[in-house]
């Protein structure tokens, strides 16, 4: 999956290839990772703490359809009954039900699924290749009615690009209609050379917000603190109340994008939302 933003191109810089050019053409497969996950927490050291799936780089993108690691791992986790949880974009996670559900029965899980932005010209533009948004809240859905507690993160917020409240709006409405358990956001962070390529996209397809991202993110790879704070605020819904799922499951609006990274610049600048193109 093409992401501008993609956490595991550092990753492609320690293995030689570049985080660039060869990120968008070359993936790499730990095809024993199954039996790597199933020795580690059968290790007399390892105290059952939670495993989360999916912070770094996509466990199902498109080469899991073909070598299927990812229910190996998954009966690895049942079998131990160590509490865990993924992050996707992609609903080929659906597959997996059957055995979420029997992690779910011995253990703690949670699925959430990433939904940026419902904006068809943003998406094509920072995510080609990834699933539809509108599939991946379907997917929510799905998981919802199967009895597996699933929410949406709306990540990455990006100033200028998919921040505008009526879009961010929008998804909290389908994530409520898909019966998510929770909805959170989280600000684009732009570490080691992840920053050049987002910025090559930005001077590309956005040039006009280049001058802006340069003093956002102009000391470090967080957002100011008060602009994080913005977002997540927005992720919450601004200051309405919380709007309910059914009779009695209220959607959990979380904080995530004011997590409190070490910060950047200071300065706060315009927030008005243009067209992306």
């Amino acid at each position: 999956m093409h992401q501008t933003y993609c956490f595991a191109r550092p990753t492609h810089k320690y293995l030689d290839l570049n985080p660039g050019r060869d990120f968008e053409r070359e993936i790499v497969v730990k095809v024993n990772v199954p039996e790597l996950v199933r020795s580690e927490l059968g290790r007399k050291s390892w105290r059952g703490g939670h495993v989360a799936l999916g912070t770094n780089t996509d466990p199902y993108q498109w080469v899991e359809s073909k070598y299927r690691l990812m229910p190996g791992i998954w009966e690895a986790m049942r079998d131990f009954a160590n509490p865990c949880s993924v992050l996707s974009k992609s609903p080929l996670l659906l597959r997996d039900i059957p055995l979420f559900k029997q992690i779910a029965a011995r253990t703690e899980f949670v699925a959430n699924l990433s939904v940026p932005t419902l904006d068809e010209k943003a998406w094509r533009a920072s995510e080609p290749h990834t699933p539809h948004p509108r599939t991946r809240l379907a997917a929510v859905g799905e998981l919802n009615r199967a009895g597996i507690p699933t929410g949406v993160l709306i990540a990455p917020l990006m100033p200028g690009i998919n921040d505008d409240p009526r879009q961010v709006e929008r998804i909290l409405e389908v994530a409520g209609e898909m019966g998510a358990k929770s909805v959170g956001g989280i600000g684009l962070h732009l570490r080691g050379e992840v920053k050049g390529v987002f910025m090559d996209w930005l001077r590309q397809y956005r040039p006009d917000l280049v001058e802006r991202y340069e003093r956002l993110y102009g000391t470090g790879a967080y957002l100011p603190k008060n602009e994080r704070e913005r977002l997540a605020k927005l992720a919450r819904g601004g200051r309405r109340p919380r709007r309910f799922i059914g009779k009695d499951a209220p959607v959990r609006r979380t904080n995530a994008a004011a997590a409190d990274p070490p910060s950047g610049n200071p300065e706060v600048h315009d927030a008005t939302q243009p067209k992306l193109f």
